[in-house]
């Protein structure tokens, strides 16, 4: 099955530990997804889903994130290099 924004919510509803940041990050990864290769990872910069979601605080952002690799809806892994994009999993399962 694939993960799909209207699972997220469903399970987002369900989560009071999310906050209205956490959802806009989520959208914005799913924004950036590629729809027809939903296991692949998503190569985003944080400055594009830092504008996308409105997020203007690099720490909000690094929380949220965190946060979402810890309630199981992301994996993450940063490339700590300026061109290179970070890489973004979106999980199946909470």
């Amino acid at each position: 099955m694939n993960y799909l924004p209207t699972v997220f919510l469903k399970q987002a509803a369900d989560d009071h530990r999310l906050l209205p940041t956490h959802l806009s990050l989520v959208m914005a990864v799913f924004y950036f997804s590629n729809d027809s290769a939903p296991r692949e990872a998503i190569k985003v910069s944080r400055s594009r889903l830092m504008q996308f979601s409105r997020i203007k605080s690099i720490a909000t952002y690094h929380k949220c994130l965190k946060e979402l690799v810890d309630f199981g809806y992301i994996s993450y892994q940063p490339s700590y290099h300026p061109i290179n994009a970070s890489s973004i999993w979106l999980l199946n399962e909470n």
